[in-house]
C-alpha cells in the first residue's frame, strides 16, 4: 500500500464504521425482557437467541474468515453492512420469534466479517511507526461499539417511543452513512483475487503464531465468557432481583463492562503485552468474584463494580493477546489468524451462554450464574498461571519491520 494512502483521518474513519457495526451486534441486549413479554419466552429462549449471533460469527470466521485477504478490505466490510442493515430490517419487522433468530443471525455474519477485516483494515491504514496505536484503535472500536449498541438502545427505548422499532431504525441509518464513509476509503490490499480462489480456512495456524497462539486464545475465551453471559442475562436479573425495569440503566450497566475494556486495552501500553495478559486473568479473577458477590446478595453497587473491574481485565488481556498474535503472523494472513482467535473468542461468548440458560431452567437465574462463575474462576486461574510460567511477548508488525 502507498505511503500516501495511510493516515490517521482514515485510519479513524475505518474505526468509526467499526464501532457502527459492533453496535449493531449488542442493540438488543436492554430489549430482551421486553421480547420476552412480548412473545412470551423463557430464560433458555433469551440465551439461544443471543448465541445464535455468536454460532454465525464463527460461522464467517472458520468458512471466511481469510476473504478479505483475497477479495480486499472494502469489498467485505461492504458485504458485512449490507448483513448488518438486513438484521435491522428483521428485528424491524420481529412479529414472532423467529424474527429475532433471524436478525441474530444476520447480526453475526456481519460481525463475522468484520472482525478481522475491519481490524486488519485499520491497523493498515495508519501511518508508518503507528501499529501500536492502530492496534489500539481497532480493539476499542470493537469493544466500544459493542458498548454503544446497550448503551443507545437503553436511552431510546427508556425515553423515546416505540422501544422495538426506534434503535433498529437509528442503526440502520448509521449502517447506510457508515457504507458511504467505506466507499471514499483506499483498498489496502494490493493483490486481490477472485472470490472463487476464498478457500474454508479451518483452525489452521501459520508456524510463526503456533507459540503464540495458545495462551492469548486461553485469555481472550475467558474474557469473551465473562461478557457474553454478562450481555445476555443481566438485563433479566436487574429486573427479576434488583426491581431495576429502566431499560437506560440495564444498558448503562451492560455498556459499562465494554467501555471498562477499552479503558484496560488502554491500559496495555504502560503495563505491556507480556504482562498484560497474566494481570488481565488477575483482574477477570477479581470480577468473577465480584459479580458471584453480586450475584448473591442482590446488590446493584456490586453489579456495577464487576462490570468495572471484569471489563478492565478482559481488556487487557484481549488486546494484548490481538498484538501478540498479529505481530507473529505474516502480513498476507494476517485477517485469517485474527479471524482464528475470534473463533475462540466467540466460542466463549456463545457456549458458557446457553449452559446458564440451559441451568436457569433447573436453578434458577442466580444458581446459574454461580454456577458459571464458579467454572470461570477455574478456568481464569489456569490460564493466569499457564501465562505465569510461559509469558507472551510480542515483536514488530511488518509495517514496523519494514
Amino acid at each position: 500500500m502507498d505511503g500516501d494512502r495511510r493516515s490517521w483521518p482514515r485510519c479513524l474513519l475505518a474505526g468509526a464504521v467499526f464501532v457502527v457495526c459492533m453496535a449493531g451486534t449488542t442493540l438488543p441486549t436492554p430489549l430482551y425482557p421486553l421480547y420476552e413479554q412480548k412473545f412470551g419466552f423463557s430464560e433458555l429462549t433469551v440465551t439461544v437467541v443471543y448465541a445464535v449471533y455468536a454460532f454465525g460469527v464463527m460461522g464467517v470466521l472458520l468458512l471466511a474468515g481469510n476473504v478479505s485477504d483475497a477479495v480486499g478490505r472494502r469489498p467485505t466490510l461492504l458485504w458485512g453492512l449490507g448483513f448488518a442493515a438486513a438484521s435491522a430490517v428483521c428485528f424491524l419487522s420481529a412479529d414472532a420469534l423467529g424474527w429475532l433468530y433471524a436478525g441474530r443471525l444476520l447480526s453475526g455474519l456481519s460481525a463475522g466479517l468484520f472482525t478481522g477485516a475491519a481490524t486488519a483494515y485499520v491497523m493498515e491504514l495508519a501511518p508508518p511507526g503507528g501499529a501500536a496505536r492502530a492496534t489500539f484503535v481497532a480493539t476499542a472500536a470493537n469493544m466500544g461499539g459493542l458498548g454503544c449498541g446497550p448503551l443507545l438502545a437503553g436511552l431510546l427505548a427508556e425515553y423515546a417511543a416505540e422501544p422495538l422499532l426506534l434503535p433498529f431504525a437509528v442503526h440502520l441509518a448509521l449502517v447506510v452513512a457508515s457504507a458511504l464513509v467505506l466507499v471514499r476509503l483506499p483498498e489496502t490490499v494490493a493483490d486481490r483475487r477472485p472470490l472463487a480462489t476464498v478457500r474454508p480456512q479451518g483452525l489452521a495456524l501459520p508456524p510463526q503464531v503456533r507459540v503464540v497462539f495458545p495462551p492469548a486464545a486461553i485469555a481472550s475465551f475467558a474474557g469473551f465468557a465473562l461478557f457474553g453471559v454478562f450481555a445476555s442475562v443481566s438485563p433479566a436479573f436487574l429486573a427479576r432481583y434488583l426491581d431495576v425495569d429502566n431499560h437506560a440503566v440495564s444498558g448503562l450497566v451492560v455498556a459499562l463492562a465494554f467501555f471498562a475494556s477499552t479503558a484496560g486495552q488502554l491500559a496495555v501500553d504502560r503495563v505491556g503485552v507480556a504482562r498484560s495478559l497474566p494481570v488481565g486473568c488477575v483482574v477477570l479473577f477479581a470480577g468473577l468474584l465480584l459479580l458471584a458477590a453480586a450475584l448473591y446478595t442482590d446488590l446493584l453497587a456490586l453489579i456495577v463494580l464487576s462490570a468495572l473491574v471484569g471489563g478492565t481485565g478482559q481488556g487487557l488481556t484481549f488486546r494484548a493477546a490481538l498484538a501478540a498474535v498479529a505481530a507473529a503472523a505474516p502480513a498476507d494472513r494476517r485477517a485469517a489468524v485474527i479471524s482464528t482467535l475470534f473463533v475462540v473468542a466467540y466460542t466463549g461468548i456463545s457456549v458458557p451462554v446457553i449452559g446458564v440458560g440451559l441451568l436457569a431452567d433447573v436453578l434458577d437465574l442466580e444458581g446459574a450464574g454461580l454456577v458459571f462463575i464458579g467454572c470461570m474462576l477455574l478456568l481464569v486461574a489456569g490460564a493466569g498461571a499457564y501465562l505465569l510460567r510461559r509469558p507472551v511477548g510480542t515483536g514488530r508488525t511488518s509495517e514496523e519491520r519494514s
